[in-house]
């Protein structure tokens, strides 16, 4: 089982969209949950390793879409710990 660990973004709406594609061109990421100021969960979505590109882009519109509904929101972002392997190779 490969280990994970959280990390959170707070940001105004309006970048919200860049940050999310900066977080997906990353790589390493597993999921990302948007969650307004007040802490309720608007949108989760996973992220596979390799899918890109038009798979994403209804992700991106949607998120475009909130991020002009919203003011302040958060970003929780589950990351892939590397393993002791890839530790070694870098």
């Amino acid at each position: 089982m490969e280990n994970t660990f959280k990390e959170t973004f707070t940001i105004h709406g309006e970048n919200l969209l860049k940050k999310v594609e900066e977080l997906i061109e990353e790589g390493n990421i597993r999921k990302i949950i948007i969650h307004d100021k007040s802490g309720h969960e608007l949108m989760t979505f996973p992220l596979t390793f390799g899918v890109v590109g038009a798979v994403f882009a209804p992700v991106l519109a949607a998120i475009g879409a909130v991020a002009a509904l919203i003011g302040e929101c958060a970003i929780t972002v589950e990351r892939e710990e590397p393993t002791s392997e890839s530790k070694t190779e870098l």
